[in-house]
């Protein structure tokens, strides 16, 4: 992937979900995190798409679709639901899924730490998390680390 091709299109979109999320930002912190990480992605996805005008077009329909899928994702989840996260970003080893199903919603997770590191004195974990909302199946990467006070912040 050439970042120097990618950086138009994606600042852009980046730009685009970031402005995008703080107009819901009534939908909270994991809505927000869910829409910009979501966006991201799907932004990089679309960039892989065409060439001249219909990248900058499939960059930005991937932009806007990955930042719904995100945004869903982060909207569904309880305060249980970030429990369990955090537990697992806690204490799973890489590579270790870890799922359960929410009594009160039906929404399923699965989290996947994919990498751990460290990063100015904390650890982060890269993650992989699959749920199904809605009856909707989606797929969401992110990376947390956890803050002094022991929780776990999504930076990316």
């Amino acid at each position: 992937m050439n970042l120097l091709r990618l950086s138009v299109p994606v600042v852009a979109s980046v730009a685009l979900v970031v402005g995008l999320a703080g107009c819901g930002a009534v939908g909270g912190p994991n809505e927000t995190s869910g829409t910009i990480i979501g966006g991201v992605l799907g932004g990089a996805v679309g960039s892989q798409v065409g060439g001249g005008r219909g990248r900058t077009v499939a960059t930005i329909i991937g932009t806007m679709i990955g930042a719904n899928i995100g945004a869903n994702v982060g909207r569904s989840m309880d305060g249980n639901d970030r429990m369990r996260t955090a537990q697992i970003l806690e204490s799973s080893r890489t590579g270790q899924s870890s799922g359960w199903v929410n009594p009160d919603t039906r929404n399923e997770y699965v989290v996947t730490p994919t990498r751990t590191y460290e990063s100015a004195g904390a650890p982060c974990r890269e993650y992989t998390m699959r749920a199904v909302v809605g009856g909707q199946p989606d797929t969401v990467y992110g990376t947390a680390c956890r803050q002094p006070d022991g929780s776990w912040r999504v930076v990316n």
